[in-house]
């Protein structure tokens, strides 16, 4: 359960401000359609996620318990340092959501583009290299992203105007920073 719980608020609260959160933005001020777009941001997330933790799990078979420790805690304190980087939506996203069909399809192709790379991928990857099982991790940093985002998308603009985007980056690298440490010192 640990898995679930620590791989769901690190990516809910990584992902406030991320640029995901602000392609929900868009994609719910121009189509007007939450449970596509939510269903899409789910199986774009589920599989970019999967694909991410399977990583995790094939880097943590190469090296020492000992080497791995030091390895996400290093990277913990990556994310932590990026998490303070603000995003904006990134030309990708605009040009797959362009040439998508429907709204599902268009939010599938476009959130699975905008994940790729994205520090909550490499939050998954770190997350599914230290903890196990992984379905809980993939669960998880699932979950994270959707608390973070569905809101954006029911909400739209009027919520995300209200958003203190500043604490959250601020609050999302402390947390990474603790994790960071919590991995070192147990």
């Amino acid at each position: 359960m640990q898995a679930l719980l620590v791989s769901t608020a690190a990516v809910a609260i990584a992902e406030i401000g991320d640029k995901t959160q602000l392609l929900s933005l868009i994609l719910a001020a121009k189509y007007r359609k939450p449970v596509p777009i939510a269903l899409g941001i789910l199986v774009a997330t589920l599989a970019n996620h999967a694909l991410a933790g399977l990583f995790g799990t094939l880097v943590a078979g190469w090296f020492s318990p000992q080497t791995l420790k030091w390895i996400v805690a290093a990277s913990f304190l990556a994310i932590a340092a990026w998490t303070l980087v603000p995003d904006t939506v990134d030309d990708a996203g605009e040009t797959s959501k362009r040439r998508s069909g429907g709204v599902f399809v268009a939010t599938l192709v476009a959130f699975f583009l905008a994940e790729m790379g994205d520090k909550t991928q490499i939050a998954t990857v770190v997350l599914a290299a230290q903890y196990t099982p992984l379905w809980q991790v993939i669960i998880g940093t699932t979950l994270g992203m959707l608390l973070a985002n569905v809101p954006v998308v029911w909400l739209g603009a009027r919520f995300a105007k209200k958003l203190p985007l500043k604490a959250a980056r601020y609050t999302a690298a402390a947390l990474f920073a603790i994790l960071a440490v919590w991995i070192v010192l147990r």
